[in-house]
Protein backbone atom coordinates (compact mmCIF):
# COMPACT_ATOMS: atom_id res chain seq x y z
CA UNK A 1 0.00 0.00 0.00
CA UNK A 2 1.63 3.17 -0.78
CA UNK A 3 1.74 6.13 1.72
CA UNK A 4 0.09 9.74 1.11
CA UNK A 5 2.64 12.22 0.26
CA UNK A 6 3.16 15.20 1.69
CA UNK A 7 0.51 17.66 1.19
CA UNK A 8 0.37 18.97 -2.37
CA UNK A 9 0.54 23.27 -3.24
CA UNK A 10 -3.34 22.58 -3.97
CA UNK A 11 -4.23 20.87 -0.69
CA UNK A 12 -2.78 23.73 0.75
CA UNK A 13 -4.97 26.22 -1.26
CA UNK A 14 -7.81 24.19 -0.40
CA UNK A 15 -7.17 24.62 3.17
CA UNK A 16 -6.59 27.94 3.05
CA UNK A 17 -9.98 28.76 1.47
CA UNK A 18 -11.72 26.94 3.64
CA UNK A 19 -10.02 28.02 7.11
CA UNK A 20 -10.56 31.36 5.58
CA UNK A 21 -14.92 31.04 4.87
CA UNK A 22 -15.81 28.77 7.29
CA UNK A 23 -13.54 29.02 10.26
CA UNK A 24 -13.27 25.35 10.51
CA UNK A 25 -12.87 23.59 14.27
CA UNK A 26 -11.14 20.55 12.41
CA UNK A 27 -9.63 20.83 9.29
CA UNK A 28 -8.20 17.75 7.03
CA UNK A 29 -7.32 18.06 3.43
CA UNK A 30 -6.05 14.79 1.65
CA UNK A 31 -4.65 14.48 -1.24
CA UNK A 32 -5.51 11.73 -3.09
CA UNK A 33 -4.38 11.88 -6.56
CA UNK A 34 -1.76 9.53 -5.65
CA UNK A 35 -4.47 6.69 -5.70
CA UNK A 36 -5.52 7.86 -8.77
CA UNK A 37 -2.48 7.05 -10.80
CA UNK A 38 -3.29 6.19 -14.42
CA UNK A 39 -7.01 7.44 -13.98
CA UNK A 40 -8.24 10.69 -15.67
CA UNK A 41 -5.65 14.01 -15.33
CA UNK A 42 -2.67 11.40 -14.55
CA UNK A 43 -4.15 11.42 -10.20
CA UNK A 44 -4.04 14.98 -10.29
CA UNK A 45 -6.57 16.75 -8.40
CA UNK A 46 -8.04 14.11 -6.47
CA UNK A 47 -8.94 15.45 -3.11
CA UNK A 48 -10.49 14.73 0.25
CA UNK A 49 -12.34 16.85 2.74
CA UNK A 50 -12.87 16.63 6.37
CA UNK A 51 -14.05 19.75 8.19
CA UNK A 52 -15.92 20.67 11.15
CA UNK A 53 -17.37 23.81 11.47
CA UNK A 54 -20.59 25.63 13.31
CA UNK A 55 -21.06 27.45 10.15
CA UNK A 56 -23.10 23.46 9.24
CA UNK A 57 -25.45 23.87 11.74
CA UNK A 58 -29.12 23.23 10.95
CA UNK A 59 -27.90 22.29 7.35
CA UNK A 60 -28.51 18.92 5.30
CA UNK A 61 -25.61 17.81 3.87
CA UNK A 62 -26.33 18.62 0.03
CA UNK A 63 -26.27 22.85 1.59
CA UNK A 64 -23.19 22.01 3.64
CA UNK A 65 -21.55 20.32 0.34
CA UNK A 66 -22.76 23.48 -1.37
CA UNK A 67 -20.95 25.78 1.26
CA UNK A 68 -17.53 23.74 0.85
CA UNK A 69 -18.11 24.23 -2.99
CA UNK A 70 -18.58 27.78 -2.70
CA UNK A 71 -15.55 28.17 -0.88
CA UNK A 72 -13.07 27.10 -3.25
CA UNK A 73 -14.73 28.56 -6.28
CA UNK A 74 -12.34 28.33 -9.11
CA UNK A 75 -10.45 25.69 -7.57
CA UNK A 76 -13.45 23.69 -8.67
CA UNK A 77 -12.37 24.26 -12.35
CA UNK A 78 -9.11 24.72 -12.05
CA UNK A 79 -6.88 22.03 -10.06
CA UNK A 80 -9.65 19.69 -8.31
CA UNK A 81 -10.74 16.90 -10.64
CA UNK A 82 -12.52 14.70 -7.68
CA UNK A 83 -13.63 16.26 -4.02
CA UNK A 84 -15.18 13.85 -1.38
CA UNK A 85 -16.23 15.88 1.33
CA UNK A 86 -17.11 14.67 4.90
CA UNK A 87 -18.90 18.15 6.24
CA UNK A 88 -19.75 17.95 10.00
CA UNK A 89 -20.33 20.21 13.04
CA UNK A 90 -19.08 20.21 16.70
CA UNK A 91 -22.50 18.17 17.64
CA UNK A 92 -21.99 16.08 14.83
CA UNK A 93 -18.53 14.31 15.87
CA UNK A 94 -19.79 14.81 20.18
CA UNK A 95 -22.13 11.50 19.62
Amino acid sequence: MTSPPPASPMAQQIRQRLAAALAPLELEVLDEGYKHAGHANAGKGHFHVRIVSAAFAGLPPLRRHRLVYAALDSLMDNGIHALSIDAQTPSDTNT
